[in-house]
């Protein structure tokens, strides 16, 4: 069990200690400094009561008093509502809009190669690297003019981004010099203390220091 601690409230978090999925709940907790127990359990070792909360079978689930919920992205929004400083969702509709979007494409354009990568089919590992190399290469100049993913300011879509680009080099994939606006990029979402924090001890182990 880890436990992070903070001022503001008591929650528990059930997590697997290598899922980027769940690292994106983490480094929200971590941004708002919520007081959270987490519990890095696998999936094959799930505790019994995860049976009766979360009815897909799944490990990630976040517990806060009576509310119970299983999904990565509503957990990220909930957060950000119910503790709004510092804010990661903007105030303007039409780019919160944009924001749920750009999370939504980073879900199914990238986060959706994972389970491939990690499989052991080596063919289709190969090419899962090939399309995550291939996407985030893409969207690399966007970088140049933009501090962090299409705007100025830290959001919920770098917290959703980010433990993917820290999985990069677990995964084998080598970015082009291309994607050096990416990069670097990445290095600043790496240097926020929040980021340092929400890592597991397997995520520590990651990458080549």
């Amino acid at each position: 069990m880890a436990v992070l601690t903070g001022r503001r409230s008591v929650m528990t978090l059930y997590c697997e200690p290598k899922d980027p999925i769940g690292h994106c709940a983490r480094i929200v907790l971590a941004e708002k400094d919520v007081s959270v127990d987490i519990n890095y359990v696998r999936l094959d070792n799930r505790p019994e009561d995860l049976d009766e909360l979360n009815p897909y079978g799944t490990v990630l689930t976040l517990i806060d008093r009576d509310l119970v919920l299983y999904d990565a992205q509503i957990m990220m929004e909930y957060l950000d509502e119910r503790f709004p400083h510092p804010p990661l969702l903007p105030v303007d509709p039409v780019a919160r809009a944009n924001n749920r979007q750009f999370r939504y494409r980073v879900f199914r354009d990238l986060y959706h190669w994972i389970d491939s990568v990690t499989g052991k089919n080596e063919i289709a590992a190969s090419n899962a690297r090939k399309a995550l190399r291939d996407n985030l290469t893409v969207i690399a100049p966007s970088f140049v003019h933009c501090r962090y993913f299409m705007s100025a300011d830290y959001s919920l879509v770098d917290c959703s981004i980010a433990p993917l680009l820290w999985r990069l080099q677990y995964y084998g994939i080598k970015l082009p010099n291309q994607a050096k606006p990416l990069l670097k990029y990445a290095e600043r979402l790496f240097a926020r203390s929040s980021f340092k924090f929400s890592l597991s001890e397997f995520e520590k182990d990651m990458r080549e220091q």
